[in-house]
């Protein structure tokens, strides 16, 4: 089986083929589900499993005053400071969350 990859623009639009076939698996009962191909997840699995992994945000630039002596420690380790500045950002939000619940 080879793999078809589409940019969202490109997708093809479903045919009536194709809806039938998505309305007809939709009613499918669970029981009715072949999963034999897909193994069973065990309690091993999950203690290695990582939330959020493939989760990317979407970016927005913007400008922001930072006292001079923040940015310069910032930039200190070289290339990638914006990003740092976001996980000590991210950081800092998820503390506040955490404390409010």
């Amino acid at each position: 089986m080879a793999i078809v990859r589409y940019r969202e623009e490109d997708i093809p639009e479903l045919t009536q083929a194709d809806i039938d076939r998505l309305n007809a698996l939709s009613q499918l009962p669970d029981e009715k589900i072949d999963f034999s191909d897909i193994p069973p997840l065990t309690e091993q699995f999950w203690q290695n499993a990582v939330r959020g992994q493939f989760y990317r945000p979407k970016k927005s630039q913007v400008s922001v005053r930072i006292d001079n002596d923040i940015l310069a420690w910032l930039k200190k380790d070289g290339k990638g400071y914006q990003t740092r500045l976001n996980q000590i950002l991210r950081q800092a939000m998820n503390q506040s969350l955490n404390a409010v619940s």
